[in-house]
């Protein structure tokens, strides 16, 4: 594997430390649990942040880098706010260079080579959709559903009718014959169709301006991906699934990542038993990271590139296609893997909370916030507006943890380095500043920015 050296990552502080014992799952065989090495903070974002594609610098590149980059996140959040640009179209494109959203289209509508699915919508690859069924069964016998079908009996056979007489059909298609205050559907006929596709007997075939159109499962699901598999099959994927999403877990993040994906409530006892089974049997590894009071779990096939990392070495396989995050920040999607589970906190002392659906009276920051990665940190936040009939990004509020970088020049240009490529994707031509109350880099970043080529408004 080939290496590349990281700098001032060799520093003791970017390091591992001397193995340390602790006990970590009461349930647990302390063969495997008496020792474990501690790692600093350093080494353990560069890891979370290598692991999801996003440091130390975008390694996949078009329509094939974004099945790679979903297949390496394991899931990517859905949602259809779109301010600029969805957050899972900006997810992928902090991690894939030359991402365009009609690639992701490609890829689940044509390719079927993804789905979406579940209440918190997600992308997942089709290959997993036969552990998948078993989760969607689960949600069938939920007793929410079950008292939807007793009750709506009649309109679910409508619905079926009409899909089997005029094929695919969105919400839109019907005219319903109730209407109905719910946060899924305006009315009836749109309940059902989400209460189908929840349990499983519809899938989403194609979208129609974002919204889902939707087909028999048989008649989406492309043949040899229907596989059926056991609960217990499933669950042992999931217990799996959820230790390689983001790659670094507490053992309460990892429970709560696979009581998600199985779709069902796990008792206390078997999470930990479950954990320490992964332990056992060599799929996770333990390790401590400095300043933070649990131990945490990675996959063990990525300790390799952990202490290359901590050794102050990059993995191969991470090497980037172009800039890199310390030449260009990145803005992370608002629904990032990443920020979620308390991470942003404990591992990136970074305070972030997505502020859309709150009043604006009550945001701290802005409506469509969004983290600024500069190398390995969070460092500042941007609060952008695409004005689509002008070709415009505004930026509406503009923030820096430390005032400090206000003046730093590599910082500065790693800035406007990341705006014109965030302005770029968005067809922008040109930015509007008039957020940026941050002297001196309103003055700096315009000229910086001008020079990219991209007009300032």
């Amino acid at each position: 594997m080939s290496a590349l050296p990281l700098g001032n990552a060799a520093t003791p502080e970017a390091g591992r430390t001397n193995p340390t014992p602790l006990p970590i799952l009461a349930a647990s065989p302390p063969s495997r649990l008496a020792a474990f090495v501690k790692i600093s903070k350093a080494v353990a974002r560069r890891y979370l942040l290598g692991r999801q594609g996003l440091w130390p610098g975008r390694r996949w590149v078009g329509k094939d880098g974004a099945a790679a980059a979903m297949r390496q996140v394991q899931a990517i959040q859905v949602d259809p706010l779109n301010v600029v640009a969805r957050s899972h179209d900006l997810a992928l494109s902090s991690r894939v260079a030359g991402y365009e959203p009609a690639q992701l289209d490609t890829l689940l509508y044509q390719d079927r080579a993804f789905f979406d699915y579940g209440a918190c919508l997600m992308i997942y690859p089709m290959e997993e959709l036969p552990y998948w069924r078993v989760h969607m069964r689960r949600r069938a016998s939920h007793p929410r559903q079950a008292a939807f079908v007793a009750h709506h009996a009649a309109l679910l056979d409508e619905v079926r009718a009409a899909l089997r007489e005029r094929g695919p059909l969105g919400s839109r298609d019907f005219d319903g014959n109730v209407r109905v205050a719910s946060y899924r559907a305006r009315k009836d006929t749109g309940l059902a169709l989400y209460h189908l596709w929840l349990t499983g007997e519809l899938m989403t075939h194609s979208r129609r301006r974002f919204e889902r159109v939707f087909a028999f499962h048989a008649d989406v699901a492309p043949p040899g991906r229907d596989g059926d598999v056991s609960p217990e099959e499933a669950d042992a994927f999931f217990a799996r699934k959820a230790l390689a999403a983001v790659g670094l877990h507490d053992a309460n993040a990892w429970a709560r990542e696979f009581a998600f994906y199985s779709g069902r409530r796990v008792p206390p006892a078997e999470r930990r038993q479950r954990l320490a089974e992964l332990v056992e049997c060599g799929a996770a590894t333990v390790v401590a990271v400095d300043g933070y009071d649990r131990p945490c779990f990675l996959p063990t096939a990525d300790v390799p590139a952990l202490e290359r990392l901590a050794d102050g070495v990059l993995p191969g396989e991470w090497r980037p296609l172009g800039p890199t995050s310390a030449d260009e920040v990145a803005f992370l999607a608002p629904l990032d893997g990443v920020l979620e589970r308390g991470r942003a906190r404990w591992l990136f002392d970074f305070d972030y909370i997505w502020e859309v659906y709150k009043p604006a009276a009550q945001r701290r920051w802005g409506y469509y916030t969004l983290p600024i990665l500069w190398g390995d940190r969070l460092v500042g936040r941007l609060d952008p507006k695409l004005d689509r009939a002008t070709a415009t990004l505004a930026i509406n509020g503009f923030w820096l943890e430390d005032s400090v970088l206000a003046a730093d020049d590599a910082f500065a240009a790693a800035l406007a380095h990341g705006l014109g490529q965030f302005a770029r994707f968005h067809e922008a031509r040109r930015i509007d500043f008039a957020g940026v109350d941050c002297a001196p880099l309103k003055e700096r970043l315009p000229v910086l920015v001008g020079e990219a080529g991209i007009i300032v408004a």
